[in-house]
């Protein structure tokens, strides 16, 4: 039995999925006569409130869609320094948008509207880069799956209005967030000028963000989609799977976080385990003394079939998700209990 807890990527589409998935009706959706791709976008933009969505084939590709729409070459945006954005889209934000990144120091990847306001650019002072946008990651990824205060949230987007700023959300694991704090999404709908979406992280599709946002604005970001490549044909047999996804695996999500927690209490007790930090989702991040290393520790687990990642300076992560189930949690449980060095 081998257990992937490295990423919630590495789900593999359940039968009923792939079965909903083949008998999926499409067309061109280039054309915009994909009737699967058209029905997940209606859905999406209803979820949030908002007036209409785009889907697209990467994460990556849908937060660079909304930076390339809210800014202009020159200018700079606003993000935590453990921004996804920033640090794991292949520097797009220089490279499509010609756009630099004031980074904070936020909280678990979180940070506050009082921070955004004190980092905003003078617009007058024309020797400084023109603050432009606002980007913040709901979970943070690198924060141990951290959510956000929706008041924090407000008070940014008030921030933003102030400043003439956009403010867009990095919604990857959004779902999770919403799940874990019982929060309405509209209200992420009125608080955010685009929010992106993933569908293959804790929802198990195989493929598949969207952005979200008014209408004319995801009018503009067709244009920018097609210019990144992101425009398919038949693309609504990967819909179908987010639309099942949708239907029946957002509420389980809770399985996933009450895993990661019950995780985390065990690595606590463990002699040589230095740190975990505050679990509130699916993604654990916790530090090994320096004495064993993260290396030896990953191969300790290895040697059980148990599969987890390194982040470097002795920090590990585990994220659980829709594969890892509970005969496996059991079983992980149980290896870290009688793990020694």
């Amino acid at each position: 039995m081998e257990i992937n807890l490295v990423s919630d990527t590495v789900t593999k589409p359940t039968p009923e999925m792939l079965e909903y998935m083949f008998k999926a009706e499409v067309g061109d959706d280039v054309y915009k006569q994909d009737p699967s791709i058209n029905a997940l976008q209606r859905m999406v933009a209803n979820v949030f409130g908002m007036e209409d969505a785009l889907f697209f084939p990467s994460g990556t590709m849908a937060n660079q869609t909304a930076i390339k729409l809210h800014t202009q070459p020159g200018d700079q945006l606003i993000a935590d320094k453990y921004a996804h954005v920033f640090n794991f889209e292949g520097g797009g934000v220089s490279f499509n948008s010609g756009v630099s990144c004031k980074l904070l120091e936020g909280d678990r990847g979180m940070i506050t509207a009082a921070q955004v306001e004190s980092a905003i650019n003078n617009p007058e002072f024309y020797h400084s880069p023109k603050t432009s946008l606002v980007c913040v990651e709901n979970t943070t990824n690198m924060g141990g799956g951290a959510c956000y205060d929706l008041n924090e949230l407000k008070k940014i987007r008030q921030v933003c209005d102030n400043h003439n700023l956009k403010f867009h959300l990095d919604g990857a694991r959004l779902w999770n967030a919403l799940v874990a704090k019982r929060e309405n999404p509209k209200e992420y709908g009125q608080t955010f000028h685009t929010i992106s979406v993933c569908l293959s992280k804790g929802l198990g599709a195989p493929v598949g963000s969207l952005l979200v946002s008014d209408a004319a604005t995801i009018e503009r970001a067709l244009r920018i989609r097609k210019i990144l490549g992101g425009g398919m044909r038949q693309a609504g047999y990967l819909a179908a799977g987010g639309i099942y996804a949708l239907q029946h695996h957002v509420g389980r999500l809770a399985e996933d976080h009450r895993r990661a927690k019950e995780l985390a209490q065990i690595l606590a007790q463990l002699p040589f385990i230095r740190k975990v930090e505050p679990v509130e989702t699916n993604i654990l991040i916790f530090e090994i003394d320096s004495r064993i290393g993260e290396q030896a520790f990953i191969e300790k687990l290895k040697q059980k079939n148990i599969h987890i990642s390194g982040l470097g300076q002795g920090k590990l992560r585990i994220v659980t998700h829709l594969d890892y189930r509970e005969v496996m949690h059991s079983y992980v449980v149980e290896a870290l209990q009688k793990l020694t060095f």
